[in-house]
């Protein structure tokens, strides 16, 4: 039996030494400049972190101190805050033009999603301003010309006979000219990543390997 007990103590501490030396991989958290945000799994800094600190999706530059985030469907967006706790990522546009995000911005290419509820909302082009009493135009995504006026307006409303639809999506709110703050509403969120369910399968398996091992000594 005292063969049986010493077996089941080597047994177990090599495989908490596995654990422990796989939970502290060599990823320090980064920044990209005093005050920007920490950088730490899921996110992960280019240039400075292994691939493994991170998840795909997820990789963060520095541009000027700058901390930014790369999407293909619009381009580089600025990471002003994450909070990790609450998986939100607050982002400004360097464009300023949050609507041109939100008109341009594919998120099913990546793995994430609005922060805040979202409703359908149509983006419409009209070749004559509308009544400003009702409407609202997005300064920044109409041209100085006379014939390019961009409005939003709900999704169950019909087209102006002077406009066509550009798009119908689902965006946190439409254009207001009181929503001064072009960071307003630019905020997203992710959800459980596959490496959290990777690990927990990692120690779902060291588990029965243990309950086997005991099994075979006799002490299950």
């Amino acid at each position: 039996m005292a063969a049986n007990a010493i077996l089941f103590f080597l047994l177990f501490a090599t495989l908490m030494s596995v654990d422990t030396q796989a939970s502290q991989p060599n990823c320090p958290p980064a920044k990209c400049g005093h005050g920007a945000p920490d950088i730490r799994f899921p996110f992960r800094l280019k240039g400075q972190q292994p691939q493994h600190c991170g998840q795909p999706g997820f990789e963060l530059s520095c541009k000027e101190n700058t901390t930014m985030i790369h999407f293909p469907s619009y381009g580089d967006l600025v990471v002003k805050s994450i909070s990790y706790h609450m998986k939100k990522l607050d982002l400004l546009d360097p464009r300023n033009c949050v609507h041109g995000v939100f008109l341009n911005l594919n998120l099913s290419l990546s793995p994430f999603q609005y922060y805040y509820v979202v409703k359908n909302y149509k983006y419409i082009n009209c070749s004559a301003r509308l009544p400003t009493s009702s409407f609202n135009e997005i300064p920044c995504l109409s041209t100085g010309s006379r014939d390019h006026h961009i409005y939003t307006v709900k999704s169950s409303l019909g087209v102006p006979f002077s406009c066509r639809e550009v798009k119908t999506i689902a965006i946190p709110f439409a254009y207001s000219p009181y929503l001064s703050d072009n960071s307003f509403g630019l905020g997203l969120t992710w959800n459980n990543l596959s490496g959290a369910n990777t690990t927990q399968k990692g120690i779902m398996s060291k588990s029965g390997f243990l309950n086997i091992a005991l099994q075979d000594a006799g002490l299950l």
